[in-house]
């Protein structure tokens, strides 16, 4: 029974070192592919500008959206300015009336 233990210990070792060996050789392989994809890109600078670019752009869209509501807000504020307003001069107005009544019940 110790054999057959000590045996199949050996061989999971030499299994995982061979995968090991293989994930080591997988991942040189996808660093040299890497690098030669990098030295045959010579529109590196293209795509940093165009990075930039889009960038700018995501900038400029949320400053717009920004704006945009913060003018939609500033418009509901006088919107609602004005309707208090005139919620006051009508107030106002049933103020008036309501004391020409009492005058008027008063004589």
């Amino acid at each position: 029974m110790k054999r057959y233990a000590t045996a199949l210990f050996v061989g999971a070792l030499s299994l995982s070192g061979q995968m090991a060996h293989a994930d080591i050789i997988d991942d040189a392989i996808g660093n040299i592919q890497r690098a030669i994809g990098d030295a045959y890109n010579t529109d590196g600078s293209r795509d940093d500008d165009q990075r930039y670019q889009d960038d700018s752009l995501r900038r400029d869209e949320r400053s717009r959206r920004y704006e945009d509501r913060r003018r939609q807000l500033e418009d509901r504020r006088q919107r609602l300015d004005d309707r208090q307003r005139q919620l006051d001069e009508e107030r106002r107005q049933l103020d008036d009336e309501q004391r020409r009544l009492e005058d008027d019940y008063d004589r």
